[in-house]
């Protein structure tokens, strides 16, 4: 039979050899924490993070500011437009009678004040034809007075017989009279004449209050027919069209909205504990779920949240009461980005991103102190109308005006 295996001795391992072991193990933690302190001191501490942001921007809705029947519909979602693109079309019939009608009423305005104008000359001439009559008046009595005293004179030597004295007498008082009514002739053409002159002193045709009022309405009639018409107020995508054709809409609805992709910043909704060394004008690292790590966008702290989201919530937090749980709060820091960027690397509202706040430079403010000098954005589309307005309103008077005044 074959001896029972016995097992082999254990090998002893030199206590050199163990501490060495022993050593190495210990260098290496002391190394790697000395590596997460170096990186936490010089680099992670400089650093505020949060995957909890994402991209926003203006979503322009698209209303119209009279109401009326859609004929047409001239964009639809996904579509780029540019600023002044007609979107929406509505039924102009009723505007367009509108506009006929003040049009119309602003030319009869226009003649009616001329004929104000043209009554100041026709006035003014009968004054003087009425100090004419006077001065013929004066002459009359004068000769009549002549005549009256000659034939008083001759009367007591019979001479004159009382018909011719009555008769002389009667020429003066007929002259007399037709001086009184002369002067009063004049008086009433004077006063007819400041009157007239109280309704034109001062303006001229184009300015007058009546010829205003009526091109208010021309103007009113002019913008409401063109607003028919919905332009897009600037560059950019269509999303969320709800408008039908046919749809009865009225002014303020909701018909589509426009988003400019060239305007898109972000909200990076950071905990109230970070928000220690954020200040404004740092910059920031932001990468979005929709590129992944391979792109990276250069931002900057473009201004803090006054308040949390919570605050601003459509149901705000009860904290007083019994079971209150405390929850960390966050405050949204808003991110701009850079233009370039955003162009070579189109981005969309609500997108997903992760950003990285480099607070190393400590100089900048945590809020606003001064108030913005220049408007955010703005549209010169609607500003046309009024200009074509006033083209219009002077196409009516200047074709009823005639001759210059």
């Amino acid at each position: 039979m074959n001896a029972p295996l016995t097992p082999p001795a254990p090998k002893h391992v030199p206590a050199n050899a163990a501490r060495k072991k022993a050593l190495t193990i210990i260098s290496g933690v002391v190394l790697v924490g000395l590596a997460w302190g170096g990186y936490e001191w010089f680099g992670a501490r400089h650093a505020e993070a949060t995957d909890n942001a994402y991209v926003q921007g203006n979503v322009i809705q698209i209303t119209p500011q009279i109401g009326g029947t859609v004929t047409a519909i001239l964009a639809d979602d996904t579509d780029f437009v540019k600023a002044g693109q007609p979107l929406v079309q509505l039924d102009p019939a009723d505007a367009k009678i509108a506009l006929d009608q003040a049009e119309a009423n602003l030319a009869q305005a226009v003649r009616q004040v001329r004929t104000l104008y043209a009554n100041n000359g026709s006035l003014g001439a009968q004054i003087t034809l009425r100090e004419s009559d006077i001065t013929k008046a004066q002459t009359d009595i004068a000769r009549a007075t002549d005549d009256l005293n000659r034939r008083q004179a001759l009367v007591g030597n019979g001479a004159v017989s009382k018909e011719e004295l009555n008769h002389a007498q009667s020429q003066l008082a007929n002259a007399q009279n037709a001086f009184a009514s002369a002067k009063a002739g004049v008086a009433a053409a004077r006063e007819q004449l400041t009157s007239n002159q109280a309704l034109t002193d001062g303006t001229r045709i184009e300015t007058h209050p009546t010829v205003m009022a009526a091109a208010a309405k021309v103007r009113e009639a002019f913008l409401a027919l063109h607003r028919a018409a919905l332009p897009a107020p600037v560059d950019g995508f269509v999303a969320k069209r709800t408008v039908q054709l046919g749809q009865r809409v009225s002014a303020g609805a909701p018909l589509m909205s426009i988003i400019p992709l060239n305007q898109l910043w972000v909200d990076a909704n950071f905990k109230e504990v970070q928000l220690r060394n954020i200040r404004i004008g740092q910059p920031v690292i932001l990468t979005a779920d929709l590129y992944g790590k391979r792109m990276e966008y250069q931002g900057t702290v473009a201004g803090l949240g006054a308040g949390t989201g919570a605050a601003f919530a459509l149901l705000p937090a009860q904290n007083a009461t019994g079971n209150w749980i405390k929850v960390v709060q966050r405050v949204p820091v808003r991110v701009a980005l850079d233009p370039e960027q955003l162009a070579r690397n189109p981005l969309r509202v609500g997108l997903s991103m992760e950003a990285t706040v480099d607070t190393t430079d400590q100089s900048g403010k945590t809020l606003a102190d001064a108030p913005r000098t220049a408007s955010q954005v703005q549209t010169e589309v609607y500003a046309v109308l009024d200009t074509q307005a006033s083209a219009e309103v002077q196409r009516v008077i200047a074709a009823n005006v005639g001759r210059a005044h």
